[in-house]
């Protein structure tokens, strides 16, 4: 089993741009980037999004994480891979295609919602777990699930979370966030994604600098 380490991120937000086209790309990433997101996440179910991928890994610095969402198959993981991607997100915790994302040297986040998941997602090698839906689990669940989790494995709210929720995760210790709605949604211009991104980095900084 290969294990690829979640990066040390100045914050730890994952941006998801579902449903982002091509040509809209560019300039998306560049705000979300010049924002300060260093963890971006292009799901599968978006218009031709391993070009959009390919566009936002050629544009991203060094630090920054580019990758997909809604990863299903270990074919999914080489074509993301041949696009400069290095951030595996998947729904649901499916050993072969975390092992084939690490194989790739990837950060891999697989979905989870049980303790059951988030053990078999840690055992299969994953970076990082991404609880999903958190809005459902809400702080306390996730909590208590965390608790019986390995200590070295970061754990993440996605899923109906936003600025607003920051603080009341982190009170439980859960400091990784995945923001997809409440920063983008197909036809939301770049320059309100933007305003929304620094809004998100704000309040994500007002947590204090242990916050990451």
């Amino acid at each position: 089993m290969i294990r690829i380490r979640f990066p040390s991120l100045k914050r730890s937000l994952v941006a998801i741009l579902r449903g982002i086209r091509p040509d809209e790309t560019a300039a998306i990433i560049d705000g979300l980037i010049e924002a300060g997101f260093t963890a971006i996440e292009i799901p599968l179910n978006s218009p031709d999004p391993f070009k959009s991928i390919d566009i936002a890994a050629r544009r991203a610095p060094n630090g920054v994480l580019i990758g997909a969402g809604t990863v299903l198959t270990p074919d999914d993981v080489d074509r993301l891979n041949d696009v400069g991607g290095r951030l595996m997100v998947s729904p649901n915790v499916d050993a072969e295609v975390i092992a084939r994302a690490a194989s790739h040297g990837m950060v891999t986040m697989p979905g989870v919602f049980t303790a059951t998941e988030a053990l078999a997602a840690c055992a299969a090698g994953a970076s990082a777990l991404k609880f999903f839906p958190a809005s459902v689990l809400g702080p306390t669940g996730i909590s208590a699930i965390h608790a019986v989790l390995p200590k070295d494995v970061p754990v993440g709210a996605v899923g109906g979370v936003s600025n607003g929720d920051f603080a009341a995760y982190a009170k439980v210790g859960i400091r990784t966030f995945g923001l997809g709605s409440s920063l983008y949604a197909a036809g939301i211009e770049a320059a309100e994604v933007r305003r929304r991104g620094e809004a998100a980095i704000a309040a994500y900084d007002s947590l204090g600098e242990d916050a990451a």
